[in-house]
């Protein structure tokens, strides 16, 4: 082909593709008489495998869908930056995130709005923990005794909250000195891995290609009472409190939707639903809430997504 005609040909494509998108953004910009896109599109962060995380999602898709009055579309991502990316390009109108990924999903679009939180089911707040783990049999007994002994630790996305920022500001106040430009150097530890998620933490402290790791806590419950992992095989040298993962409005949407959206999660009063969700209910957040997030990331290196 000449390369005029594959110019031609070229200029024709993006032409297309913009025209395709255009008519994609209207048919995603329509909404009811109240306000709510008549496509809610519902992200949600992988802090398990996707797969599980959108079987465990599922009921609630169909719980807004019933109590909106709306088609609405789960949305799972690979990692938790693809769920930041999709909510700051408008791909996604409401999404579950952590208290880091909000505040990364805020640094690249001001009008990024937290709504709700649950309030969870172990502390009876809206509060969890972070923690640090190590096999039981480890000799380490606090978080100092981990960064003194300079070895191996895996946090699980580099954009988890309760398994990245938490346990690198933990780290950090034992004596380590993470590296703000380069996240995989925090000596004296000899090395830094991301797995992934949670689950992924803790196989990898179990199975001992990590001395150490970050995870949230109630996850490790919970693969204990599943039998994933054995109960007692990991245990906690160190925990801290994080405030609850957001649930977040994109950029944009009409006051009438976050608020139907909003009023949506704090009725929810199914015990099975709940239960699912792993909340005893649901309160009202602001951005303030998540200010101390914000301004830690920023400090350690995590306000932009790797």
């Amino acid at each position: 082909m000449r390369r005029r005609e594959r110019c031609i040909l070229a200029g024709l494509t993006v032409v297309i593709m913009l025209l395709v998108g255009s008519v994609g953004c209207e048919a995603a910009n329509e909404t009811t008489d109240q306000g709510i896109p008549k496509k809610l599109r519902v992200g949600v962060v992988p802090n398990i495998s996707p797969e599980k995380q959108r079987a465990q999602y599922e009921p609630l898709r169909t719980y807004l869908a019933d109590r909106l009055k709306v088609d609405t579309e789960l949305f799972v991502a690979d990692n938790y930056a693809g769920v930041v990316a999709a909510l700051v390009a408008g791909q996604v109108d409401v999404a579950y995130l952590g208290g880091l990924t909000y505040a990364q999903a805020q640094e690249q679009a001001k009008g990024v709005v937290p709504l709700v939180t649950e309030v969870d089911q172990e502390t009876g707040t809206p509060r969890y923990f972070s923690a640090v783990v190590v096999q039981n049999r480890s000799a380490h007994r606090s978080v100092g005794d981990v960064v003194t002994a300079g070895g191996t630790f895996a946090f699980g996305d580099v954009s988890s909250t309760s398994g990245s920022l938490y346990p690198r500001m933990m780290l950090v106040s034992a004596g380590a000195k993470c590296d703000k430009g380069d996240l995989k150097k925090c000596p004296p530890l000899k090395t830094v891995t991301f797995t992934g998620g949670h689950d992924a933490t803790a196989q990898a402290v179990l199975n001992g290609a990590a001395e150490a790791g970050g995870i949230e806590l109630r996850i490790l419950h919970r693969l204990e009472k599943q039998g994933t992992i054995p109960p007692g095989a990991l245990r906690v040298v160190g925990q801290q409190e994080v405030m609850g993962y957001p649930w977040v409005a994109r950029s944009g949407l009409s006051e009438e939707a976050r608020t139907a959206v909003t009023d949506a999660f704090t009725a929810i009063s199914d015990s099975k639903l709940l239960d699912l969700l792993r909340a005893k209910s649901f309160v009202k957040v602001t951005a303030a809430d998540y200010e101390e997030v914000r301004s830690n990331a920023s400090t350690l290196g995590l306000l932009t997504p790797a």
